[in-house]
């Protein structure tokens, strides 16, 4: 954990020039940026994996219609399909498992940090400090609750972004069915970010806005 914190430092000494006082938090962005760079062709070979899936389901709702009261020959029929096509059922889910021990490795560096990372500010706002506390100086529009505003704001658009592009797709694919609900909740789980951010430190907050705008943006490319 020290090898990582002191890579962000030496970022952060390689940045002050360009952002002073902020220098830290833009290395903890620059820092997730990196990690999710080195993590990317897990993210195309995720989307790749969708892309196939959804080619195989016209294939899938026939063997569906042809085995529903035959749960097992289903079964068979379904992994003999994936087989024969090369298409693997968790492709698009271990890409995403790899990448969770990065992403908890990045949280247990910006939460816990020490003095050397945490005690610089972002604008008025401590790296180390939490929204409470932002409240609890000078209040929501306060020097460090501007802070977070900015972030609540960033994170709402990201959202509203996310959001729309998961509502068009759902329109143009057809769900299969018995998911409709769930189609619906889903796209609204990008706002839990907000409370992501104002329950965690700064640090986390910057890693955490960082990684879900990379998100938006990858999903973007790699799903059209």
């Amino acid at each position: 954990m020290s090898v990582f914190a002191a890579l962000v430092d030496q970022l952060a000494d390689m940045l002050h020039p360009l952002f002073g006082t902020a220098a830290a938090a833009a290395a903890i962005v620059l820092f997730t940026a990196l990690v999710r760079l080195l993590v990317h062709p897990l993210s195309r070979a995720a989307a790749r994996g969708q892309k196939a899936r959804a080619q195989l389901q016209p294939r899938v709702a026939d063997l569906r219609k042809r085995y529903a009261k035959q749960p097992e020959k289903l079964q068979k029929a379904v992994l003999e399909l994936h087989a024969e096509e090369k298409v693997s059922p968790l492709s698009g889910i271990l890409p995403s498992l790899l990448q969770l021990p990065a992403f908890f490795l990045l949280y247990r560096l910006f939460s816990g940090g020490g003095d050397g990372l945490l005690s610089h500010q972002l604008f008025a706002a401590p790296l180390g400090g939490r929204w409470a506390d932002a409240l609890a100086g000078d209040g929501m529009f306060g020097p460090a609750g501007l802070v977070y505003v900015g972030l609540f704001l960033v994170v709402v658009a990201i959202a509203t972004f996310t959001y729309v592009r998961t509502r068009r797709a759902a329109v143009a694919t057809p769900t299969p069915a018995g998911t409709g609900a769930l189609g619906k909740v889903l796209p609204l789980l990008s706002y839990g970010t907000l409370i992501t951010v104002a329950v965690v430190p700064l640090a986390v907050a910057l890693y955490v806005v960082t990684s879900a705008a990379w998100s938006a943006v990858e999903r973007a490319v790699l799903y059209t």
